[in-house]
């Protein structure tokens, strides 16, 4: 049996960061999906559609990972994916407290599904979408942050907003 885990997230827009934890979780489990949340809540600038083709051309050279998206809880995402494990990624002790009730959460409502933290490379560890996103507004150069494509449809669509 594969051991397969869900990356899910927002990815508003997709960073170096999370390129990272997705290939430091490629090298635990056989397969990694990576599983654009819906989330209308958080107000996400690009579309599901964007966000998925984004993080499909940032991974289409990492083996064993896919993308796709979900509008339902994780654990019932994982659970029809036959996934036993989420990944959830942890920069500074700031993200814990969130993460840790989330986690505790999805174990209430599903006890098959765990969840593993993992932390970026400490070079990444400061980069949020939504920093990157303020900063792109202002016109700030984001190569250091993101791939050159995410750099270039970020200010298209910051421009357009």
């Amino acid at each position: 049996m594969k051991r397969r885990a869900i990356y899910p997230g927002t990815f508003d827009p997709v960073t170096y960061g999370h390129i990272d934890l997705i290939q430091r979780a490629r090298k635990i489990f056989d397969e990694v999906i990576v599983a654009v949340a819906h989330n209308p809540g958080k107000h996400p600038l690009f579309t599901v559609e964007e966000r998925v083709q984004l993080l499909r051309r940032a991974t289409r050279s990492l083996r064993g990972v896919s993308v796709d998206h979900f509008d339902s809880l994780v654990v019932d995402y994982a659970r029809r994916k036959e996934a036993r494990v989420v990944i959830r990624g942890l920069r500074m002790l700031s993200d814990f407290e969130y993460e840790f009730q989330m986690a505790l959460t999805n174990r209430k409502l599903s006890s098959a599904v765990e969840t593993i933290f993992l932390m970026p490379s400490e070079s990444f560890s400061y980069v949020s979408a939504r920093l990157l996103k303020e900063a792109g507004e202002l016109g700030a150069d984001l190569s250091a942050f993101v791939p050159s494509f995410v750099a270039k449809a970020l200010r298209e669509k910051l421009r357009s907003s």
